[in-house]
C-alpha cells in the first residue's frame, strides 16, 4: 500500500531513490510509464500486470484505446531497483514529466506518481484548496 508525500531527489544519471517504506513492495520489479498528467506512473509489477490486462481487454478498433495504449505501454519501463532502492528513469520520461533535480513522489494506494515539485505544487493547489464537495459529488464515493 502505497501512502504519503515524499521529496526526493533524481541525481545527475537519472536515478531516484524510492522511499523506505516502499522499497519491499517495488523489490520484485515495477513499470514507470507515462502518467495521465505531466506525471509518472509507477506501478509494482503485479499490479502492472493488472493494469495491462484491463487496458488490452479493450477493443483495438476504438482509435482511442490505440491511441491510450500507444501513451501507455510505448512509454513503459520495467525496473528493477539496484541495492540502494534507486531506479533509474530513462530521459525521455523525465523530459515527459519535466522533472529534473527534486522531486515529489506521491503514494496513489495501488501505484505512486511521481511528479515535479512545481507540478506538484498546482495540483495540490487545486484539490486542497476547493471547499466544493460537490466537485466529487458523482465520483460515487
Amino acid at each position: 500500500m502505497f501512502l504519503g508525500e515524499y521529496t526526493h531527489t533524481i541525481d545527475d544519471k537519472g536515478r531516484l531513490t524510492v522511499p523506505a517504506k516502499f522499497r519491499g513492495e517495488l523489490a520484485a520489479g515495477l513499470v514507470v510509464t507515462r502518467g495521465l498528467d505531466r506525471n509518472l506512473a509507477v506501478y509494482p509489477m503485479e499490479e502492472w500486470k493488472a493494469v495491462a490486462k484491463d487496458i488490452l481487454a479493450r477493443p483495438i478498433s476504438d482509435q482511442r484505446v490505440r491511441d491510450f495504449r500507444r501513451r501507455v505501454f510505448s512509454g513503459a519501463v520495467d525496473i528493477e531497483p539496484d541495492r540502494q532502492g534507486r531506479i533509474l528513469i530513462p530521459a525521455y520520461l523525465r523530459e515527459f514529466a519535466g522533472i529534473e533535480g527534486e522531486v515529489v513522489i506521491a503514494g496513489m494506494f495501488s501505484s505512486l506518481e511521481i511528479w515535479s515539485t512545481s507540478e506538484w505544487a498546482k495540483i495540490k493547489e487545486s484539490i486542497e484548496n476547493n471547499d466544493d464537495a460537490t466537485r466529487w459529488g458523482d465520483l460515487g464515493i
